[in-house]
């Protein structure tokens, strides 16, 4: 995160404005990428810093042939598959079995008026099985949805703004992610917005849009990192207290996110170093 820039702060007022939504504030943050990245294919913002570095893309490529986070995946794929005490499983609580849902992951639930994220139908799941849900932190959490969201591998993100709830938890999200955080007042939208494409320490920054599309990932093939374990990370970085996993402000900013990266394939889990 750096401080936000003139971009940002256009940005931020114009999409705040009465005149702008969800489709118009996507619409523009596009049109910033493609200006300041015009060699980076819209399909390709899921590679993130990868999309523009065709030597560690190539080294990317050969390492998702054979990745060494398969036996984490398989882990993932036995709790997915393991029987509740009444005999069903995860399966049950999701349309197709779980295949090519978690594409539409955020959304708003307009009777518990919040934004529920994928583990929260985890544990939803759990809870009307009877079973104990998980904590959102936790490693098993993480191993679950990775190979839960690899079900959906190749799906459009497919987000959507609809009604008031809605609409006003991606504005609150769009406003963390603008919003100056810690002591040095750092934005998410000041590296991954205005500072797009740019190097620090001799890695370019990542946009924002396609980084929801591939959580959770390896980190050195090992470490397991979900979407809000990096919001937390972030924080920390940058001398803020990071906020509890599964918060109002955290679901928000996910959706806000994710909105931003409809329309692009899916893939989970995924290396990075």
């Amino acid at each position: 995160m750096t401080r936000p820039g003139l971009f940002a702060a256009i940005f931020f007022f114009t999409a705040s404005s009465a005149y702008a939504g969800p489709l118009e504030d996507r619409a523009a943050l596009l049109d910033h990428y493609r200006k300041i990245l015009p060699n980076v294919r819209f399909e390709d913002y899921v590679f993130g810093t990868l999309s523009m570095n065709p030597s560690a893309k190539a080294q990317y490529d050969d390492i998702m042939s054979f990745p060494p986070f398969s036996i984490d995946v398989d882990e993932g794929q036995k709790l997915w598959e393991k029987p509740f005490k009444n005999g069903k499983t995860f399966a049950s609580c999701f349309r197709n079995g779980g295949r090519n849902v978690a594409g539409d992951y955020p959304y708003y639930d307009e009777t518990l008026h919040r934004v529920v994220t994928f583990e929260n139908a985890v544990n939803a799941c759990l809870e009307a099985n009877a079973e104990k849900p998980l904590e959102y932190g936790a490693k098993s959490m993480g191993l679950l949805t990775a190979y839960a969201k690899s079900l959906s591998d190749g799906m459009k993100v497919d987000i959507r703004i609809e009604g008031s709830g809605a609409l006003s938890a991606y504005i609150e999200g769009k406003r963390y992610y603008y919003a100056r955080h810690g002591k040095n007042g750092y934005s998410c939208a000041g590296c991954h917005v205005d500072n797009a494409g740019k190097a620090v320490n001799g890695e370019k920054i990542s946009m924002m849009v396609g980084q929801a599309t591939h959580y959770p990932e390896f980190i050195d093939g090992t470490v397991l990192m979900t979407l809000q374990q990096r919001f937390r990370q972030c924080a920390k970085n940058i001398g803020e207290k990071p906020l509890e996993y599964n918060s109002e402000q955290y679901n928000d900013l996910e959706y806000f996110m994710t909105y931003m990266s409809s329309g692009l394939p899916m893939q989970t889990p995924v290396f990075r170093k």
